[in-house]
């Protein structure tokens, strides 16, 4: 047991030393060079390692990563316990060190800060691309996407215009200063999941879930996604819900209000956001019709109205083509989904409807199954009758049912989404739900070796089977086989806690 859990966290820290490595060695197949005037943040070397040496890191701490996460989950099932508070600190720190370096994976810091750039020049991101500018030293970097405005919602774009209003000319100054916005929203994060967690168990898990998950602090911190500003208000709008039924009708209609606010504010940073309303919503739908009162009624009315009033004031003052870029990108398909060989099967390109439909029914039926399948909180002995009507935690877990059905079903779908999921599962005490979602952001991790245009970066010959063979071929079928499981274990679900048999609202902590 105690075995399991120090390999496990050996795991960790030797991913997390491998891709702070692929940072630190600097421009590389992993990381696009940043203009901008020398000593100015964020630092690394100017090693020009191999293609082969920072791909062979990456996949090193994706294994290592995994691995390790998987060896503290089995020993935690056998009882494992450590101090949560130092790992909390370490994940932060990691953090930290991942912030002062350029971010990794991807270009898409570069289309961030050409936004951004747009937006305080006075140039609507909406229906700007960079191809637009190709003079502006910040709006005409991005490698990728020039041809396209901005798809990021009104929120991430105040953020991004703010960092470029700081970074002045400068692409990397500006990246930087996205960087730093991101790992605020990363500790807040951290720590709201920390403080609400209850029991020294739970802090555990969510410093393995989420502040010290390797995959996470890859994808969202050393990659620079600002996923991570979506995620934190994400998480605040169900910790502001997570009281018992007593607890929320003394808090009145306010929490529900400032929860729906937060929902949207998270929705007018990314969209699919809007679906962790669906919990909280489903809770109080549910409290409503068994009390048959008022009070969840009013509850659910401030919820959708906080809601709906922040992502509509967010969306009007953004202008008229906000929607453009998120209703033409509803049509893409990613080549590292299972929906790619459908998409080859038929025609690429002309089947699009075809898979949406296919997706959206995909999803439903995954949304059935982890709603079925996501443990509930346990109830105390001493919970008074009207908590077993909505139970701590409901909204949690319904709302982790709508998004991990998101992720699992998506025909588009980048390792980097799967925080969203990661932020949610920590919330929720311990499942195999958890297995699921590790091997599917592992599986992701490794189709985007890296996420950038091959022609940009000049990959070797014999590295092109990365592009070719692992990311359309390899990855869809494992992820067929990872749905296939999470079917299979769901359809198999007895509604009782596989660490002690019992039903899982009379045991004490659920550890499957």
């Amino acid at each position: 047991m105690t075995r399991l859990g120090t390999g496990g966290l050996c795991g960790i820290g030797a991913a997390v030393a491998c891709f702070l490595v692929t940072a630190l060695l600097g421009p590389s197949v992993f990381q696009p060079e940043l203009e901008g005037a020398p000593g100015e943040p964020p630092y690394s070397l100017t090693a020009h390692p191999s293609p082969y040496l920072v791909i062979g890191l990456v996949v090193v701490g994706v294994v290592a990563g995994a691995v390790g996460l998987g060896l503290c989950f089995a020993a935690v099932r056998k009882g494992w316990r450590v101090r949560a508070l130092p790992l909390l600190m370490a994940g932060l720190l990691a953090a930290v060190a991942f912030m002062m370096m350029p971010p990794v994976g991807s270009t898409d810091h570069l289309n961030y800060a050409s936004y951004g750039r747009m937006a305080a020049t006075g140039h609507d991101p909406y229906a700007t691309s960079a191809a637009d500018l190709p003079q502006d030293p910040v709006a005409g970097a991005p490698e990728e996407w020039r041809t396209t405005p901005s798809v990021y919602g009104p929120i991430a774009t105040g953020e991004q215009a703010l960092a470029a209003w700081i970074g002045g000319g400068s692409v990397r100054l500006t990246v930087f200063v996205l960087s730093v916005f991101n790992v605020l929203a990363f500790a807040v994060t951290a720590l709201i999941l920390y403080r609400t967690a209850g029991s020294e168990e739970r802090r555990l898990r969510t410093t393995l879930l989420w502040t010290c998950n390797p995959l996470v602090l890859f994808h969202l911190i050393s990659g620079a996604h600002n996923d991570v500003l979506a995620i934190a208000p994400m998480v605040a709008a169900l910790a502001v819900l997570g009281g018992r039924a007593r607890r929320r009708a003394r808090g009145g209609w306010l929490r529900s209000l400032a929860a729906g606010a937060l929902a949207g504010a998270g929705t007018a940073v990314k969209l699919p956001v809007a679906l962790v309303a669906g919990g909280p919503a489903w809770a109080l739908l549910r409290e409503t019709w068994t009390q048959r009162g008022w009070r969840p009624a009013c509850h659910l009315a401030a919820l959708a109205g906080g809601a709906g009033a922040v992502t509509a004031i967010s969306y009007l003052l953004a202008g008229p083509h906000a929607l453009d870029q998120v209703r033409d990108a509803s049509d893409m398909v990613s080549f590292a989904t299972p929906w790619h060989l459908l998409d080859e099967s038929l025609g690429r390109g002309s089947q699009r409807d075809i898979i949406k439909a296919g997706a959206l029914l995909l999803g439903l039926v995954l949304f059935v199954l982890l709603a079925r399948t996501l443990p509930k909180d346990p109830l105390p002995k001493d919970a008074p009758p009207e908590d077993a009507v909505a139970p701590d935690g409901e909204n949690r877990r319904i709302a982790a049912a709508f998004v991990l059905a998101w992720l699992l079903a998506a025909p588009y779908a980048l390792p980097w989404y799967d925080g969203f999921g990661w932020a949610l599962l920590a919330l929720l005490p311990w499942t195999r739900v958890d297995w699921i979602l590790l091997a599917h952001t592992a599986a992701l991790s490794l189709a985007y070796l890296p996420a950038r245009a091959p022609a940009r970066i000049m990959l070797p010959d014999d590295l092109s089977w990365l592009f070719t063979v692992v990311r359309p071929t390899v990855i869809p079928w494992t992820l067929v086989a990872v749905l296939t499981i999470l079917v299979v274990q769901s359809l198999r679900f007895s509604g009782r806690s596989p660490a002690t048999g019992r039903p899982r609202r009379a045991s004490a902590e659920s550890t499957g």
